[in-house]
């Protein structure tokens, strides 16, 4: 009798070391320790004290893999400018069948790269019209002469009546060559689009194709005509008593009619 009740006594004891213990049941000691990992009686059970403040064993995060700094365009295309220059330099230095090839090889795949740029470019510029410059400056030969037909016209239009408003300022000198040559040019132009002209003697000395000179008595530097140079052609404007320095030099007749026109009735950057 007495070995039973020893032996059932024995049994109860296991039974109660055995069970599990849950926190929310009476008696159930936490110790301020999660219980979670139940299976883990020597970590969970057995040290919980001093740094053991955790019944699961914290994980170590994986490392992240570092992220390189995405290099720019303007970065990478001065890495393949520099590999080109140390291929080239190379294959000159030491003109190996390995080196050269080498270089060439590199060289070819940016001259692709480049093609492909430029094919790219092309067809950009076909499908988006605002983007074509040949539509306001065309390049071929027949729009190019179309173009230029129109501006004739507009030019000479306008020049018709420019001198109601517009004179000019001739400047020139009797021993300047190159005025004799320039000042029959001048009179042309002047005589076909009605505009006057006043002849202005550097050195004193008198102008066949346009008698009615004077001489130079500070009106250049009144004016603000920069150097000495002749022949100077200056448009002088009536409305707002502005000189406007159409050339110096020999210029042509078409010459002289597209810079008035220019400077009279375009805007900066309006034909380019």
């Amino acid at each position: 009798m007495a070995m039973k009740s020893v032996l059932v006594a024995w049994m109860l004891a296991s039974a109660i070391i055995s069970a599990p213990v849950h926190a929310d049941e009476p008696g159930a000691a936490t110790d301020g320790v999660e219980q979670s990992d139940a299976g883990d009686d020597f970590y969970c059970r057995e040290r919980r004290l001093g740094q053991w403040f955790y019944c699961v064993r914290p994980k170590a995060e994986p490392e992240k893999p570092a992220q390189t700094p995405q290099q720019s365009a303007a970065d990478r295309m001065a890495a393949i400018t520099k590999e080109l220059d140390e291929l080239k330099a190379r294959a000159i230095l030491e003109p190996t069948e390995q080196n050269v090839i080498a270089y060439v090889r590199f060289q070819r795949e940016q001259l692709d790269r480049a093609s492909t740029f430029s094919d790219t470019w092309q067809r950009a510029l076909w499908q988006n019209p605002d983007l074509d410059y040949t539509l306001q400056r065309p390049v071929s030969t027949v729009g190019k002469r179309a173009w230029l037909d129109n501006r004739k016209a507009d030019r000479d239009a306008v020049l018709e009546t420019l001198g109601q408003r517009y004179g000019l300022f001739y400047f020139y000198a009797q021993s300047c060559g190159a005025c004799e040559i320039f000042g029959p040019i001048l009179k042309s132009v002047a005589d076909s689009h009605g505009m006057a002209v006043m002849a202005v003697s550097m050195d004193g000395g008198p102008n066949r194709d346009f008698p009615d000179y004077v001489v130079d008595a500070g009106q250049r530097v009144r004016m603000g005509v920069p150097g000495n140079e002749t022949p100077a052609l200056v448009l002088f404007d009536t409305a707002t008593k502005r000189t406007v320095p159409v050339g110096f030099g020999m210029l042509s007749a078409d010459e002289i009619m597209d810079r008035i026109f220019m400077l009279t009735n375009t805007k900066v950057g309006s034909d380019y």
